[in-house]
């Protein structure tokens, strides 16, 4: 019997936020690619949250498209509700998020799939890697055919021998029910790859006509739009939003999840893998919480066309029947009907740590991996490891050096970084707290740290980058002159400043020190500054973060240069850590174990300690390997 062999650069198994992005990437990079999916209906769906963005997360999703992504576009073609997040807190910490339409979100990127030149989508399970002394040849799928690649990279998000559960009922599906991909993990071991078992879940989706949405508090959308994608201005995504809710879980909530625990299959062993600490199911939050007498609920449309509402908040592996006990104990939903069960899914992933930074398996050429299956969660997460993975597949075939975000260039490179260097025993979620340059990592300057190399890369046409140039130049040329620019202390300078309660001058000052003033802001000065330029408010957003917090960036700046000279100090990679007198054996384990690239990355293993880094400098040097 005669099987179908294709020949391609890049194969991509998965279709999920991660496959997206990473398909993408490699074919606008000019690579034949084709990306496998169990089921089509699986393309860029969100089986849980309808909302891309978040705390944090919001600065994946537009470093994703400073670089070139696809998912800051795409949200921003079909989000429902918009909103900046902490905006009473400062800069490094606004995050932008946006409730999305499901099934436009799906549409939309798979016509974007369907119009990418070099670019093939096929259904199939991929259920064996086809690897040659290291080195990834191909996969086979579940017909029998092989598909010949020069880079393979798995994007198979959690549906690897995934299993759904809610009380004593399992079924071995992906999510909503989709198919698992129920036989790749055994080639995956076969070839030495070491896998976890995660968990995660979703709560119940209800009808939107048996809630009593007066009995809640309305949760409207920002009136000022800002577009996730930095090609997009807010007229030209503007559109009416669709309002969420809230509501709270009670006492008697709390007592329904209680006297059931024992047929919760979270705690009666029923459930092996390893949950989320940060994203908790209702079960766990009243265990972990027990002092607490209730719990947010929100309350999502899932889209335009559809009376499903998401609980956000209340995710659940309980039996069926305390499900409906539990969800209509919450005020508003007290006659609640139930259009899909919540459940708890688990499923197979990888240990990060076999991973190079680049994403590329450290044993095997070739193999890249990206999003869940490298033991992370979150739709933003995976997107950005997808993209990555896409360009440095393209890269090592026309072998050119792989693009590593380091700590202080990206959240995607803190991300990338904490996988792969820190030993990872639960689903990662990304965090503003994860980052230590979080004020020189924010989201509104996300094109100016990334956008120059998706433009090295390929992936950021020319127009979009001189534009990028523009506006830098613009920058510069305003914080210079409006710290040149003098106000004296006449009576139009007073009246504005007390009407906005700021002490009145005594001397002239530049524009720059009021601006510095926290009552104060670039656009409140307007009536007193005569010459100021026309400039769009990307520009005069930059200028004031910059001069108002200029102190706090410059000590940043202070520890990054120190940072770089840690990670600039490479380490061989044929390094025998044996041989390094006084190491302490722990340190030897780790050393080998992770084969960091760099000393910085060597400070940051567990188990390292300052002193094993003191000494492996000292070997370094004196073998003339670190100057």
């Amino acid at each position: 019997m005669a099987h179908v062999e294709e020949k391609y650069d890049v194969i991509v198994v998965g279709a999920g936020h991660a496959g997206c992005e990473a398909a993408l990437a490699a074919a606008r990079l000019n690579m034949e690619t084709i990306m496998f999916t169990v089921s089509m209906s699986n393309v860029a769906m969100m089986p849980c949250n309808p909302n891309i963005g978040g705390s944090s997360k919001g600065h994946l999703v537009r470093e994703i498209d400073a670089l070139g992504g696809e998912m800051g576009k795409n949200i921003d073609k079909t989000y429902i509700q918009s909103k900046m997040l902490n905006k009473s807190k400062g800069p490094a910490v606004h995050s932008l998020r946006a409730q999305a339409d499901k099934e436009e979100y799906q549409k939309q990127m798979r016509k974007v799939i369907f119009d990418t030149k070099h670019l093939t989508i096929r259904q199939a399970e991929v259920t064996e890697l086809l690897i040659e002394e290291n080195i990834i040849k191909g996969v086979k799928t579940d017909s029998g055919a092989v598909y010949y690649g020069k880079a393979v990279i798995l994007t198979t998000g959690t549906y690897l021998k995934a299993r759904c559960i809610y009380g004593d009922i399992s079924h071995e599906t992906g999510p909503n029910g989709l198919p698992a991909a129920n036989q790749l993990s055994r080639s995956l071991m076969e070839h030495g790859i070491e896998l976890y078992r995660f968990k995660t879940g979703t709560p119940a989706r209800i009808d939107k006509n048996s809630i009593d949405f007066s009995q809640m508090e309305e949760q409207f959308g920002d009136e000022k739009i800002v577009p996730f994608s930095f090609t997009n201005r807010e007229e030209d995504i503007k559109r009416d939003q669709i309002s969420c809710w809230l509501t709270y879980t009670n006492e008697k909530t709390h007592e329904i999840i209680r006297k059931n625990l024992h047929r919760s299959p979270l705690f009666s062993g029923a459930i092996e893998g390893t949950g989320p600490r940060y994203c908790p199911s209702i079960e766990d939050k009243v265990v972990k919480f027990a002092d607490k007498n209730r719990h947010q609920v929100f309350i999502e449309p899932e889209g335009e066309d559809t009376n499903e509402m998401y609980i956000g908040g209340m995710s659940s592996s309980l039996p069926e029947d305390v499900q409906y006990e539990m969800y209509r104990s919450v005020k508003g939903m007290e006659h609640a009907k139930i259009i899909r069960n919540a459940y708890a899914i688990e499923y197979d992933c990888i240990n990060p740590m076999q991973l190079k930074s680049s994403l590329e398996f450290k044993k095997i050429k070739g193999l890249f991996s990206a999003g869940q299956i490298n033991g992370s969660s979150g739709y933003e997460e995976a997107g950005c490891q997808g993209l990555l993975a896409g360009i440095n597949a393209a890269r090592m075939i026309e072998g050119k050096e792989a693009v590593i975000l380091d700590r202080s260039q990206a959240y995607i490179g803190v991300l990338i970084d904490d996988l792969v260097t820190k030993e990872t025993h639960e689903p990662y979620r990304m965090m503003t707290s994860r980052a230590e340059y979080r004020l020189l990592l924010r989201q509104d300057n996300a094109d100016l740290r990334l956008t120059p190399i998706g433009y090295e890369v390929g992936l950021i046409e020319k127009d979009r980058y001189d534009k990028l140039l523009w506006k830098q130049e613009k920058i510069e040329e305003e914080i210079k002159r409006v710290s040149h620019v003098m106000i004296g202390a006449n009576k139009q300078v007073q009246e504005l400043l007390e009407a906005h309660n700021s002490t009145p001058l005594k001397t002239a000052v530049s524009l720059a020190e009021l601006i510095r003033r926290p009552e104060i802001t670039y656009d409140i000065l307007g009536p007193i500054d005569k010459d100021r330029p026309d400039l769009p408010d990307e520009v005069t957003q930059q200028v004031e973060i910059h001069i108002k917090y200029e102190g706090y960036i410059k000590r940043q700046l202070k520890q990054v240069e120190q940072f770089k000279k840690m990670e600039a100090k490479l380490i061989p990679e044929d390094i025998c850590y044996e041989k390094v007198n006084s190491l302490r054996k722990e340190a030897v384990q780790k050393l080998n174990a992770f084969r960091p690239r760099s000393i910085g990355q060597a400070s940051r293993i567990s188990g390292v300690s300052p002193a094993d880094i003191s000494v492996l400098l000292i070997y370094l040097g004196s073998h003339n390997h670190v100057s």
